[in-house]
């Protein structure tokens, strides 16, 4: 990458590749490989992330526009719920970081109801209920994008490892921190209270049987 944009990004470039967030898959799709750097040894694609900061800055700027309780923000992802909680606690969005319930967006007689204005979402893939009801309801979809993720239905996309523990957090928290530069709750280049490892799933370990 050229070193003289590395000084622009908005976390230091050791920073996105510690947390993995260049690091797709082994397959690509038509849709990602504009973003596509290029391919290790073992096979996997890299993204480019001098893309994934830009578009960082386009969606923060673009979810900074809404009401806060009216963007909603999903992963059903083991890895995505803490960094979803976490990412609605700072920008005051609304979480749905467990099963997604058919009607959220689409039926008023369900309890789970929500109206919403834009959907945020962590994979288009595992999300995909989600993603077609915000398709019905007409509202907005921005969505993380790896390797091996297609475009439809998308309207603005963020390409990232979007299933990686670290990388999620780090992109969330990348995310929540720029959509609060941009409302003017920090200045251009301050910091969110939380850190990335508050942002950070949790890995349990089970307990000893007695």
């Amino acid at each position: 990458m050229q070193e003289e944009k590395e000084e622009n990004l908005l976390i230091p470039r050791d920073d996105y590749l510690a947390s993995g967030c260049h690091i797709g898959t082994k397959l690509k799709t038509k849709h990602s490989e504009k973003w596509i750097y290029r391919t290790t040894s073992y096979g996997l694609y890299v993204l480019n992330l001098l893309e994934t900061d830009r578009r960082i800055r386009i969606a923060g700027k673009f979810l900074a526009s809404f009401e806060p309780e009216r963007i909603m923000v999903c992963s059903v992802r083991r890895y995505g719920r803490n960094p979803v909680r976490k990412f609605c606690e700072v920008t005051g969005a609304t979480a749905f970081a467990d099963r997604f319930i058919p009607g959220t967006l689409t039926n008023p007689l369900i309890d789970q109801f929500h109206e919403a204005d834009v959907l945020l979402m962590i994979d288009p893939h595992a999300d995909k209920q989600a993603l077609s009801e915000a398709k019905l309801a007409r509202i907005p979809v921005v969505s993380f994008i790896d390797t091996d993720d297609y475009l439809y239905d998308i309207d603005l996309a963020i390409p990232a490892n979007n299933r990686g523990r670290k990388s999620l957090c780090r992109m969330l928290w990348l995310l929540a921190r720029q959509i609060m530069r941009e409302r003017g709750k920090i200045p251009p280049d301050g910091d969110i209270d939380l850190t990335v490892n508050d942002f950070e799933s949790k890995i349990s370990r089970p307990e000893p049987e007695a």
